[in-house]
C-alpha cells in the first residue's frame, strides 16, 4: 500500500458489497452481445418495440417515410435495376443455373434487405465470386448437363444453408 506525504494511503481497498453472479453475468453478457449500447436511441420505448426495431429496422424508418423520399428511391431503384438485370443473368450463367434464377437472385435479396437491413447506401445482389464458388462446389458432385434438376436442387440447398448461416450471424451479431 502506497502512502502520500500527508500519511494517507492512496491505494484504497474496495469495500463495496459484491454484486451477485446473476447481476455480473447479465452485465458482462450485455456488454459482450451489445457493445456501446446499440439501444441508446430507443431509451424511452417499450422493450418489445425496441427489440423489434433493432432486429427489423423497417419498423423504425417506415413510419417516417414520405413521398419525397420515395421519388429518390424510385430513381435509385431504376438505376440499380438497369445494372442488376444483366448482372443477374450473367452470374446465373457463371453458376451454371438457368437465367431466371439469376433474375430472382437480383430481385429478392434487395426486398429482404429493405426489411432487415439498415444501411441507406448499399446495393444488394449477386456476386461473381459466390457464383463461381457455388458452381465449382456443385460441379464436384453432379454436372448440370447430366442431371439439371439435381444440380439446381443442390444449388438451392447450398444457398438456403448459406442464408440460414448469415441470418444467424446477423441475429447474434
Amino acid at each position: 500500500m502506497a502512502i502520500n506525504s500527508s500519511g494517507e494511503s492512496f491505494n484504497k481497498v474496495n469495500f463495496a458489497t459484491p454484486r451477485s453472479f446473476a447481476t455480473t453475468f447479465r452485465s458482462h453478457a450485455k456488454e459482450t452481445l451489445f457493445p456501446d449500447d446499440p439501444f441508446k436511441e430507443f431509451k424511452n420505448e417499450k422493450p418489445l418495440k425496441k427489440a423489434l426495431q433493432y432486429f427489423v429496422p423497417i419498423f423504425e424508418w417506415l413510419p417516417k417515410y414520405n413521398l419525397s423520399l420515395f421519388r429518390y428511391d424510385f430513381l435509385a431503384g431504376i438505376t440499380i435495376t438497369s445494372l442488376a438485370i444483366p448482372q443477374g443473368i450473367s452470374y446465373a450463367k457463371l453458376a451454371n443455373v438457368p437465367p431466371i434464377i439469376g433474375l430472382y437472385s437480383s430481385f429478392v435479396p434487395p426486398l429482404i434487405y429493405a426489411i432487415f437491413g439498415s444501411s441507406k447506401h448499399i446495393a444488394i445482389g449477386t456476386v461473381a465470386a459466390a457464383s463461381l464458388l457455388i458452381a465449382a462446389m456443385i460441379e464436384e458432385k453432379v454436372s448440370y448437363d447430366d442431371n439439371p434438376s439435381l444440380y439446381v436442387h443442390l444449388v438451392f440447398t447450398a444457398t438456403l444453408f448459406t442464408g440460414i448461416f448469415q441470418s444467424l450471424l446477423g441475429i447474434f451479431r
